[in-house]
């Protein structure tokens, strides 16, 4: 006979819909960003991740308005400044899923240093960029990875300003998982996201999204297009790792092997193709930001900052500062 109480506590098998909020996007119709919103909810239905366990940053701009869909928690920051405020959540609540969006302007632009600098501190969450190559929400402006020379309709002179290469500029400042995607793949891209949140550091991925009011020139008719090479016909995207490609570090601690899976990464992502190579470009294991604050902090490594009991139940401090006051006063 079923036990019908196991069968009563059995833990609620959760979907999409679990993660879907009853806001409605005014984006427009065939922009990309809802299937990245789609898959990334997709992703959390798939891991099984409680909606409380979740928090959803982004900065400013049209991409930046995923948190609003996501039934989790969701933290709408300042123009580039996701970063900063989504690291505090992530050092002070690891137990939490940190999951950044926002777009190339957005994170490439003005909140470029902070990108940067997230990667040499290697603190664990994941940061999805809706790469499209202009800044939609302010009518079509150059982003920082429209290439030199291109003018989408929204520019009134080809672009004069080159290009930022996020993949290669993220495994330089010490990104530990580093992919891009498309968003029209629904099923790379879901494994993609899915990786790069399991994974334990900094991971980026770069989603190539189109724009269809501002940018006429990366359509997803152009991303959909087949290539002839050699009297062959060829998808212009194609999932390198499928093909051979491997940028996974087995041994972290063999400097050799490290080393030429960097140069193996970079030298793949600029080289450059008539086809656009989807897939992780390169993943290592490596200690992350808590990791090096902890091995200094015992107190710390024992008890999270978000576990620790600042006061008591009728909220007096439970910490004594007082030889800490002393000590300030004598000198």
């Amino acid at each position: 006979m079923a036990n019908n109480s196991a069968v009563q506590d059995a833990p609620k098998k959760l979907t999409m819909r679990d993660y879907k909020t009853d806001v409605v996007s005014d984006w427009c119709p065939g922009c990309g960003d809802f299937g990245i919103v789609a898959a990334v909810q997709s992703v959390y239905a798939d891991m099984a991740v409680p909606n409380h366990e979740i928090v959803s940053y982004s900065g400013v701009g049209c991409s930046s308005k995923s948190p609003h869909l996501m039934q989790t928690y969701g933290v709408h920051t300042l123009h580039g400044r996701s970063i900063p405020f989504s690291t505090g959540t992530a050092l002070c609540n690891p137990d939490m899923k940190v999951v950044v969006t926002g777009g190339d302007g957005d994170g490439y632009g003005i909140g470029a240093g902070h990108f940067m600098h997230a990667g040499r501190r290697n603190v664990d969450m994941t940061y999805l960029v809706y790469n499209n190559g202009v800044y939609g929400l302010t009518k079509g402006q150059a982003s920082p990875t429209l290439k030199l020379g291109e003018q989408p309709k929204s520019l009134p002179a080809p672009n004069p300003n080159a290009n930022v290469d996020p993949l290669a500029l993220a495994i330089s400042a010490g990104y530990t998982f580093v992919a891009r995607s498309y968003a029209y793949n629904r099923k790379h891209l879901q494994a993609t996201i899915k990786r790069a949140i399991e994974h334990r550091g900094m991971a980026l991925v770069d989603i190539l999204q189109p724009c269809p009011t501002y940018n006429n020139l990366h359509t997803k008719e152009w991303y959909g297009e087949e290539l002839e090479i050699d009297g062959s016909m060829f998808p212009r995207t194609y999932d390198m790792e499928a093909e051979g490609y491997n940028g996974m570090v087995q041994n972290p601690n063999d400097p050799d092997e490290v080393t030429a899976k960097e140069v193996a990464a970079l030298t793949k992502i600029r080289t450059k193709e008539e086809r656009i190579p989807l897939g992780v470009f390169w993943q290592v294991e490596m200690p992350t930001f808590m990791d090096r604050l902890e091995a200094g902090n015992p107190i710390m490594a024992k008890t999270p900052s978000y576990k620790m009991n600042i006061a008591d139940a009728d909220g007096k401090p439970t910490m004594d500062l007082s030889d800490t006051y002393a000590e300030l006063l004598t000198k």
